[in-house]
């Protein structure tokens, strides 16, 4: 690696990410065929937006900046330890680790905008360039694995050696004509951990995903109702699932992230479900304006809520679903009345029962009787 690729990777990490790699702005040919095959097998189905033409684009960077010659791949660890539920008398519902801190996407992207103004210090002119987060079409495990940045885990994310997948991945692509690194030799071996222990089988063979399984779609992405065969398997996630990364070994003992505002609390790591069904829209966008979780919509949110408190089962949670049974939106009724049969008892069914009589959302009507059905106490 010559002093050029070196004080690259040096400014980047004085600006906070944690691991450095370059590849070639060649196609990302192989991952290119992978991706389109799985849009093919309808296996991302639901998200409307990854198209065929979509990840045909992401596996090119030439296409994405006309000239480019190479690229940048970057990650910031974003794991900021264990959280410690301080309230056992309140279901609370989990989120996942991304999410704990405010919107990676912002902090990421004035961090890679910083970085390649200061590249141009650097390299003694101002380089064509352009940067992407995961919001943005370029295919950015695939750009991190060839730069050697990280190693393809069998659940799909990139795995570091110091950081494990606790991380958000970049990328910058650029006219530079850079020394490029070489891949890790690294993969997880015999570890088939994160297959095992995933709950609803989203991950049906070694780096293959059925997105319309994972917990993670289920509560972010899914806009619809959650498949009623899938929801006692979600357990008590509300945004995102950490399963397969929390078995990980190679998760353990991973260094802290450096970067304070991964560190700093929000209060989002464990959250008190039953206030949150009576949130209005305003109260949503002000909570969670600055983070990931807006993303999930606040139907969609309260939605995840009552699937929580329906496999939670603790009865104190009856009253909040009585109420958005016969007040929310429809989305949220279908899935309080299937949590309300999922706790049971007296007050479950008699509430189900009136709620018959006055239904008029023919969906929410069949969700109740078969929610009335569910209960044998």
């Amino acid at each position: 690696m010559g002093k050029l690729e070196e004080q690259i990777k040096l400014l980047a990490m004085e600006l906070g990410f944690d691991s450095v790699g370059i590849t070639s702005a060649d196609d990302f040919y192989f991952d290119e065929q992978v991706a389109v095959s799985r849009v093919r097998e309808g296996l991302l189905d639901g998200m409307n937006w990854i198209t065929e033409d979509r990840m045909q684009r992401s596996a090119r960077p030439k296409e994405l900046l006309p000239g480019a010659k190479s690229v940048i791949s970057l990650a910031m660890s974003y794991y900021s330890g264990d959280f410690k539920v301080t309230n056992f008398a309140k279901p609370k519902g989990k989120i996942a680790r991304y999410a704990w801190g405010q919107d990676y996407h912002n902090i990421i992207k004035i961090r890679l905008k910083q970085f390649v103004e200061q590249m141009s210090k650097v390299v003694k002119r101002t380089p064509n360039a352009r940067f992407f987060v995961d919001d943005g079409p370029m295919l950015d495990r695939a750009a991190a694995q060839r730069a050697g940045v990280g190693w393809f885990g069998k659940n799909t994310n990139i795995l570091t050696i110091n950081h494990g997948s606790w991380v958000f991945l970049g990328e910058v692509i650029t006219d530079l004509a850079l020394e490029h690194d070489n891949p890790l030799r690294k993969n997880c071996g015999k570890c088939v951990l994160c297959i095992d222990k995933c709950p609803t089988g989203a991950i049906v063979s070694p780096y293959v995903i059925d997105a319309r399984r994972c917990i993670s779609y289920l509560t972010i992405e899914c806009r619809g109702p959650i498949p009623r065969q899938l929801r006692h398997l979600v357990g008590d996630w509300i945004f995102g699932c950490d399963i397969c990364q929390e078995v990980c070994p190679v998760n353990i003992n991973v260094l802290p992230t450096n970067e304070k505002l991964f560190r700093q609390s929000s209060g989002f790591s464990a959250l008190d479900l039953i206030p949150l069904l009576q949130m209005t829209d305003d109260d949503f966008r002000r909570i969670f304006k600055n983070s990931p979780i807006k993303r999930a919509k606040r139907i969609g949110l309260q939605r995840n809520v009552c699937v929580a408190l329906g496999n939670i089962g603790d009865r104190i949670s009856v009253e909040a679903l009585i109420i958005a049974l016969n007040t929310a939106e429809p989305l949220i009724k279908a899935h309080a009345a299937w949590a309300l049969g999922r706790i049971g008892g007296i007050e479950s069914k008699s509430a189900l029962r009136e709620a018959t009589s006055i239904e008029v959302d023919h969906e929410v009507l069949r969700e109740i009787n078969m929610a009335l059905s569910d209960i044998r106490n």
